[in-house]
């Protein structure tokens, strides 16, 4: 790419997907005007998608908002910095001094979820420094319970599954694509997602590579996806049912003497547990159920057994379902069974370079689920959080129990859009006494906000994957500073949400660097008490003056690259990582292929993988009555876009169009059927509401099925979104009942529900009869 004499070049890691794929931006003054990949990045290597080479169109969109809103005499208006965090202090603190720790309703209140302050947090949060930093701080300063994240939408289950096998929910691990001989994927989509909670840059060549040297792919889908169209075996299952096809595979291993735990069998406890729990789920029991011949079913188990090494891989698909938990546990089990859990080729654990530093093996402290519920329907909390899909009931019923949420601060989330009856939620916020929305666009969500809180363009950031490392196919350790200085009149994520603590801790207008000061303080403290650390014993302020950085993100990113597993230990280990010798290798620094780390990792109390939970086993019953379920007409899936990424992008003409666009696939048959001709409108008809959507019709869905992508319907009043309100698609998740959760995990159920559809012009929708 050649370049004008005013124009540099910068590096950035792109933020638009779990990729993390490297750039090299092209920098016309103050404006990125290209992207590229970069080719010396040592984890992507050069790879970047669509939406990777739209990074100048998102950076650069004119309706970002460039400074902070608040309300005024029911409008938002244009405000300074200091107006909007006044009127965030004037608006929350008085609701966390009425209920918060020091009022006698608090332990009261804490009972049902905490003080009548909620936080949502948005899947951007795990795309940027300030993200990864902050919000912990400002869930613990409020002292709230009521905690909504997107993984509640998305990924709990993994988390859940994780949590009760390893005692981490955090511990997740995932399939070794450059070495495995055999990859089973069920509900992943990774030549349109770039993958999922397996961050792995350019999934779809690393899948071909897979193939070339003479390995398997099997794709179970009920849509021929692209990654279905790549692979060795397409098997179109029936939504929802994945649980039922994995049990049976495990009953297969069970049944034809095929488990082989090789050297992981020490570390695992459970397994004869585990084979009278899949007992009943025979092939021959579970086919009419998954739409799957028996005799697939047992040639899947008996390939997976007999490859040299392989990996099972499941996502949203096989998650956003009503055994999702189940399914995501059983995941595990099948690369237990045959041996390939935490070994080369098959799924292994990450070691993130600002992860713990690591501690001897042994028994932990576990993972409990339900330690608080939710105040009306009384949902369990999972790793801290409550459903998203309760975040309206919430807000909008009273009850004898506790407050209602009355104010929320939503971080990068636009929950009206992503969790289920969006109209529902819609009316809620609008009825809360205070809102804040950081966030770069008003949006279906921010709108209902009393102040804005704009981050600048991610050209203007600073990037590390705290998050993402944690998940990736091979160790690497990367980090980009900002690639354009803050333009003037912006304020840095660091900086918003660092004052945003402040403003609900009743410190506002404190230096918001003293916020980064107590956590490295806090940090430092709880390390030298540790006689595992490598700092034990030594002054946390002699540490706290060794560090580096040109601000207080970067001196908290130094401090946990210094205590982390390659760091250097503050001295202890003079070749380990610090931010210093980070900054000198710009495109990353290698650290060698996934590895072997159990038992080492494990937290459960009796320090091994507990292959059969208690919670688990108490849900199979549910999963066998699942047996002899079959749907009566149409079910509805989503579908992913590569130039897409759930409300985001749709605001960028240039990642809009095309295949991106929001129509409801159904196959011919049904199409016939139904007296739907392609590219007619069609009422759907769901639970929780109706939506209309263009039919598209394409064998590429099996029958019975339809399917509408997520995170489209940007038609409501009060947004500046000028291109995505011109084609604002239709809301999936309108469809849908926010009462049906997979019940260990609160996560929505957003796949295999049953919808109905008609013409747009028929008085009424017709159910299909499943063929």
């Amino acid at each position: 790419m050649s370049t004008t004499p005013r124009s540099r070049t910068a590096l950035r890691i792109c933020p638009l997907c779990e990729a993390t794929c490297g750039l090299t931006l092209t920098i016309d003054g103050t404006r990125v005007t290209a992207a590229r990949g970069d080719r010396d990045d040592v984890f992507s290597k050069g790879f970047v998608c669509p939406k990777g080479a739209a990074f100048p169109a998102v950076d650069g969109d004119p309706d970002r908002l460039r400074g902070p809103l608040v309300r005024r005499d029911g409008e938002l208006r244009e405000a300074s910095w200091q107006e909007a965090f006044d009127a965030v202090a004037a608006g929350l603190r008085p609701i966390a001094e009425r209920y918060g720790p020091h009022s006698p309703k608090f332990s009261a209140s804490l009972e049902q979820g905490g003080i009548p302050i909620a936080v949502v947090l948005g899947n951007p949060n795990v795309h940027t420094v300030a993200g990864g930093l902050y919000p912990p701080l400002l869930v613990g300063g409020l002292g709230t319970r009521s905690l909504f994240t997107a993984s509640t939408v998305d990924q709990m289950p993994k988390h859940v599954s994780s949590g009760l096998l390893y005692g981490d929910p955090l511990l997740i691990p995932v399939p070794d694509l450059d070495r495995t001989d055999h990859l089973l994927l069920l509900g992943a989509n990774p030549l349109e997602s770039n993958g999922s909670l397996c961050t792995a840059p350019d999934f779809p060549g690393r899948l071909r590579a897979l193939r070339a040297r003479g390995g398997t792919l099997t794709v179970v889908d009920p849509r021929r996806t692209r990654t279905a169209r790549l692979a060795d075996r397409h098997v179109p299952i029936r939504p929802g049912t994945d649980a039922l096809l994995l049990a049976a595979m495990a009953h297969v291993l069970f049944e034809e003497g095929l488990t082989d735990l090789g050297g992981l069998a020490p570390h695992v406890q459970g397994v004869d547990e585990v084979r009278d729990a899949v007992r009943e789920f025979t092939p021959e029991a579970v086919a009419g159920a998954c739409d799957v011949e028996a005799a697939v079913i047992r040639g899947l188990a008996r390939e997976l057994a007999a490859a040299p090494t392989a990996a099972v891989y499941g996502r949203i698909g096989s998650c956003t379902v009503p055994y999702g938990t189940l399914a995501s546990w059983l995941v595990d089990v099948l690369n237990v069974l045959t041996g390939n859990l935490d070994r080369p080729g098959g799924a292994l654990f990450p070691q993130s370079a600002t992860g713990a530093f690591p501690r001897p093996a042994g028994p932990g402290r576990g993972f409990a689920l339900g330690r608080w519920h939710s105040r009306v329907s009384k949902y369990p909390e999972a790793k801290g959080e409550l459903p998203l899909a309760a975040l309206a009931e919430e807000i909008d019923t009273a009850t004898q129990e506790g407050e209602p949420v009355r104010a929320l601060i939503a971080v990068a989330a636009n929950p009206v859009l992503s969790a289920p009856d969006g109209d529902r939620l819609d009316k809620a916020l609008a009825s809360l006494d205070f809102m804040v929305s950081v966030d770069p666009y008003l949006n279906e969500t921010s709108r209902h906000a009393h102040v804005v809180l704009p981050p600048p363009p991610p050209a203007q950031s600073p990037h590390f994957d705290f998050a993402f490392n944690a998940l990736a196919v091979r160790n690497q350790v990367r980090y980009t500073r900002p690639a354009i200085p803050l333009e003037p009149g912006r304020m840095a994520e660091a900086e918003i949400l660092a004052r945003l603590v402040l403003a609900v801790t009743g410190a506002h207008g404190a230096d918001p660097a003293e916020v980064d000061r107590a956590a490295i303080e806090r940090t430092l403290g709880k390390a030298v008490r540790d006689p595992h650390a490598p700092v034990h014993g030594r002054d946390p302020r002699e540490l706290a003056a060794q560090l580096t950085g040109v601000d207080g993100p970067e001196r908290r990113l130094d401090l946990m690259l210094r205590l982390g597993p390659y760091g250097d230990g503050f001295g202890a280990r003079p070749d380990g990582l610090n931010l210093e010798k980070l900054l000198a290798h710009p495109h990353g620094i290698d650290l060698g292929p996934l590895r072997p780390r159990l038992p080492q990792p494990l937290r459960t109390r009796s320090g091994k993988v507990e292959l059969l939970p208690g919670p688990i086993a108490d849900d199979l019953p549910r999963l066998r009555r699942a047996l002899a379920e079959r749907p009566a007409g149409l079910v509805l899936v989503g579908r992913r876009h590569l130039r897409s990424n759930n409300s985001w992008l749709h605001n960028i003409p240039v990642l809009t169009g095309g295949s991106n666009r929001c129509t409801l696939h159904l196959h011919p048959r049904d199409a016939a059927r139904l007296g739907v001709r392609d590219g007619q409108t069609v009422r759907v008809k769901g639970a929780g509401g109706e939506v209309t959507a263009p039919a598209e019709v394409t064998d590429t869905v099996r029958p019975g099925v339809v399917s509408l992508p997520h995170g489209w319907g940007h038609d409501r009043p009060g947004t500046r979104l000028g291109h995505a309100s011109r084609e604002p698609g239709a809301n999936v998740n309108q469809l849908l009942d926010g009462r049906l959760l997979d019940p260990l995990s609160g996560n929505a159920v957003l796949n295999g529900v049953p919808v109905e559809v008609a013409p747009a012009q028929d008085p009424a929708p017709v159910s299909a009869a499943q063929p």
